[in-house]
């Protein structure tokens, strides 16, 4: 783990140029973590929710008890 924190930014550099695969850091010889590549991002697709949430009717309908307990009235 000592190791890891000096060498912190040349453990990444390695990584990051594809030196190495992935590094594991351990403590007390048991793998704690490990620096890995990112995956690629998958491009976004706005709309992919559309049709699939229902809200109902009332929704935006604050019912009174609540809109008291903001407002500091006893219900």
């Amino acid at each position: 783990m000592h190791d890891a924190k000096t060498n912190l930014s040349r453990l990444v550099a390695a990584v990051e140029t594809g030196d190495v695969d992935e590094i594991e850091i351990a403590r007390a010889e048991h793998v704690v973590a490990r620096l890995v590549r990112p995956r690629a991002r998958t491009p976004r697709s706005p709309g992919s929710w559309a049709g699939k949430l229902r809200i109902g009717a009332d929704f935006d309908d604050l019912p009174a008890e609540v809109a008291a307990a903001f407002s500091g009235e006893a219900p």
